[in-house]
């Protein structure tokens, strides 16, 4: 094989390379094993069919399109090694000239991690805003309290919004009734939008044991799009009924006695929080002082696959409660190239992050236990609430587990990074990993309310 390689930009590369037709036998062989084992001819066993039979009943063509298909990704990787290319991504491959017993020539186009110069991290100073925690933050935190506390109390009068009812809904379309359209006894916050579109302006004014029907169109199942006629019997109407904030409201809502505790513990719990989100917000900045500084360069089919990647996702999530990238778009009142700008965006600066943080990990050998990983594993399997075994098991027959590797990996390197910038606060404090660290201690031994 020979092979030349030429660079396109900064972050992509051309491969030519010429193959001998005799370092084809290898797969021309496997690709006639293949064949011979998928095709029945009368007098012979299946995958003991001769070559010539086989050319003569499938054609040399498509044994060669086989061998072909099967020697290019070996001879490309052969390739990448030959000219210690680091490649991101899949090639995009162009036969250039082949025909039977002459020599393969192709093209492979693929994104390569560019070079890249990181600057000195103790030169790098990032600045956020000091931790406050206003006294509207508590009061925020107490309405939250409050409501979790409510009691609803039946009144003889009719809904207005934020009330609750009990009510029965019955849906027709054209006289017959939508399968899963009907409903008895259901609990329902007149005004929170959760159940049909339309019904909560029909229920402000109803009283218990009143009936109505109204009109809406269906956004699931198979009468989607369709106008359906909704029948609502409401059967009681209850008025929430929010505590009294004040000593007795902390004994009940907390381990506290009195308001003036409550208030303090949240105002610690608060500032907390707070003070993770700051830290985070400091390693934000600095990521991005650093990929400015480095000047990366993203390579446009990673960025590619990654908007497309996140696009679907977002697809999925949406299908999963029954909505659409339509519905989406309209509730949101965009565009879809306005939804493909900003996932490109995204998807720009998280390829620049991952590059700089491979070159770092890079230049400091960073390496990742075994038990790093399997925490990882472990960590990841709970979120997607899976046997770790499972989980990982899929990963590896996804290919995927190359990938969690790398984000560890990165997360090393991250760690490293935060360590050796600086970072404050508006106020001068210099903000630490340890901080960050502390905080996670003091969550996992404290406990919710």
């Amino acid at each position: 094989m020979k092979s030349t390689v030429e660079t396109l930009s900064p972050t992509r590369v051309r491969l030519a390379i010429e193959v001998p037709f005799e370092e084809l036998t290898p797969s021309l062989q496997k690709a006639y094993r293949e064949i011979g084992s998928q095709v029945q001819v009368p007098g012979f066993r299946r995958g003991k069919v001769p070559a010539a039979v086989i050319d003569q009943r499938v054609g040399r063509g498509a044994v060669l399109n086989e061998a072909v298909q099967e020697a290019i990704p070996q001879q490309i990787l052969a390739a990448v090694r030959e000219h210690e290319v680091k490649t991101l991504g899949r090639p995009e491959v162009e036969i250039t000239e082949f025909t039977d017993g002459n020599p393969l020539k192709f093209t492979a186009e693929v994104d390569v991690r560019p070079e890249i110069t990181v600057p000195d991290l103790s030169t790098i100073t990032v600045t956020v805003p000091a931790v406050e925690v206003a006294e509207a933050d508590v009061d925020e935190q107490i309405k939250g309290l409050r409501e979790r506390f409510a009691t609803l109390k039946t009144v003889e009068r009719p809904a207005a919004e934020g009330d609750y009812v009990q009510l029965d809904l019955k849906a027709t379309v054209d006289g017959e009734e939508v399968p899963g359209g009907s409903a008895t006894n259901i609990s329902h916050e007149v005004g929170s939008k959760q159940l049909l579109p339309g019904l909560d302006e029909v229920l402000v004014g109803m009283s218990a044991e009143e009936e109505k029907t109204f009109t809406t169109q269906l956004v699931g199942g198979d009468y989607a799009g369709r106008d359906a006629e909704v029948h609502v019997t409401v059967r009681t109407v209850k008025d929430k009924q929010l505590p009294e904030i004040d000593d007795e409201f902390a004994q009940l809502a907390s381990e506290f006695d009195t308001l003036e505790e409550l208030r303090n513990d949240l105002q610690t719990r608060l500032s907390k929080v707070k003070k993770v989100e700051q830290i985070y917000a400091a390693r934000d900045e600095a990521l991005k002082q650093l990929v400015e500084a480095a000047a990366i360069p993203a390579p446009e089919g990673i960025v590619k696959e990654e908007v497309e990647g996140r696009k679907q996702a977002m697809t999925d999530q949406l299908e999963r409660i029954g909505a659409s990238l339509a519905d989406y778009l309209a509730s949101e009142e965009k565009t879809e190239e306005q939804i493909d700008e900003e996932l490109t965006e995204a998807a720009t600066e998280g390829v620049k992050i991952q590059l700089l943080l491979d070159t770092i990990a890079d230049a400091e050998d960073v390496q990742v236990s075994d038990d790093e990983f399997g925490h990882e594993i472990v960590h990841r399997a709970q979120r997607a609430q899976m046997q770790p075994q499972q989980y990982y098991d899929q990963l590896v027959q996804s290919g995927a587990a190359a990938a969690v590797f790398g984000d560890v990996r990165r997360g090393k390197a991250l760690a490293s990074v935060m360590e050796r910038v600086t970072m404050k606060d508006s106020e001068g404090t210099t903000l630490t990993l340890d901080d960050l660290r502390a905080e996670g201690e003091d969550e996992h031994a404290g406990h919710d309310h």
